[in-house]
């Protein structure tokens, strides 16, 4: 496949919040976000490496290969008549999801201002990754399954895929999918069409998007976006002191909550305020209680839990009593008992990744 790239998508809801355009990286607005349960595809959040690929369907082949017993080459009609359909409603969170809290800590250098629109939910419809795995027969000795893309990235001087793995469990998982759907609509250009990896509880970055390429294998992808840049470093390292096979590979997204409305900043009269906002859990826990507080962390009062599913997010609101000088924080726990730290500071790292502190919004309360 040699693809060819498209101008910005007209696919995108001219509301997206965009942070850059070369390439294509945006959210909602909170509120807009927060207004349904399932985010509309052209609101859904857009996190792209590169130009994006336009690839003829025609065309297409989907390369199953490495420690496998009958390699596969697919087409895309293949795919979709020789396996069963599947769905499953799903959240996907951006690694950088919030980073520009942990940018009033220190800089993140070089790295996109997420604020806390790098996530969405959806419906997605294709066929079970483990089905496809086991058509081709994985080997005992495969222990990770990873994803290559027919996007091309030019990182440091050489250009490649965008690729990441998951480990083997994970990628056998019923939830797993290889989706051709959004919403029921076919895959736009943007969020990876024909096919993408669809990997529930996992930070965005292992849904690889314009699938061209899976491998079974004993260790985790060396793609560069796995083996170097979506890796977790300790608030003491900076760019200039990282050594990069310290650093931890991302996988499972932490417990998070983040309030949507009011909005930072936002005027709104004293009194009785419903304050709306989302949280998410990572792995296959699911979101158990999220409490918010009105005085900046000093009293709490528990959030009504109003929509969530298995891979979802959780919707959460409540009414809280607003003074002057409000400051508004949220924290969330999970079914494992986690829960989020208080402080930016302890969670802080050069690359801005998986901040899920407290989060706190300052009204303007007259």
């Amino acid at each position: 496949m040699r693809p060819v790239h498209s101008p910005l998508s007209a696919d995108v809801d001219p509301r997206l919040r965009v942070h850059s355009t070369e390439p294509l990286v945006g959210g909602p607005p909170l509120p807009l976000l927060r207004r349904h349960f399932v985010t509309s595809n052209d609101l859904f959040y857009v996190r792209n490496h590169g130009p994006v690929p336009l690839v003829d369907p025609a065309a297409y082949q989907l390369e199953i290969s490495g420690l496998v017993h009958t390699p596969l080459r697919l087409s895309l009609a293949e795919l979709r008549d020789r396996f069963p359909r599947h769905s499953v409603t799903a959240t996907l969170m951006c690694a950088g999801n919030r980073r520009n809290e942990l940018a009033q800590v220190a800089p993140t250098p070089g790295e996109v201002p997420w604020g806390a629109d790098g996530i969405g939910n959806a419906e997605w419809g294709g066929v079970r990754l483990g089905d496809v795995l086991a058509a081709a027969g994985v080997g005992d000795d495969a222990r990770h399954v990873a994803f290559g893309g027919v996007d091309q990235v030019t990182r440091h001087g050489e250009t490649f895929g965008f690729g990441g793995s998951i480990p083997r469990d994970k990628a056998l998982g019923a939830e797993v999918l290889l989706a051709d759907s959004m919403n029921g609509a076919p895959l736009s250009p943007v969020h990876g069409y024909p096919v993408r990896v669809v990997v529930p509880g996992y930070l965005g970055a292992r849904s690889v998007k314009w699938l061209a390429r899976i491998h079974a294998q004993r260790d985790p992808s060396d793609n560069y976006f796995q083996s170097k840049a979506y890796r977790l470093f300790s608030p003491s390292v900076t760019a200039d002191t990282v050594r990069w096979e310290d650093g931890l590979m991302l996988g499972e997204n932490p417990i998070n909550s983040v309030i949507c409305t009011p909005e930072a900043g936002a005027s709104v009269p004293a009194g009785r305020c419903v304050v709306q906002g989302y949280a998410l859990a990572g792995g296959d826990r699911r979101v158990a209680r999220v409490e918010v507080s009105a005085d900046g962390g000093r009293t709490w009062s528990r959030a009504k839990l109003t929509e969530g599913e298995r891979w979802s997010w959780e919707f959460w609101e409540i009414e809280l009593d607003l003074a002057p000088g409000t400051e508004l924080v949220a924290r969330a726990w999970d079914t494992a008992s986690n829960t989020q730290p208080e402080r930016l500071e302890t969670v802080w790292n050069f690359k801005g990744y998986m901040n899920n502190a407290w989060h706190r919004v300052r009204l303007d309360v007259r």
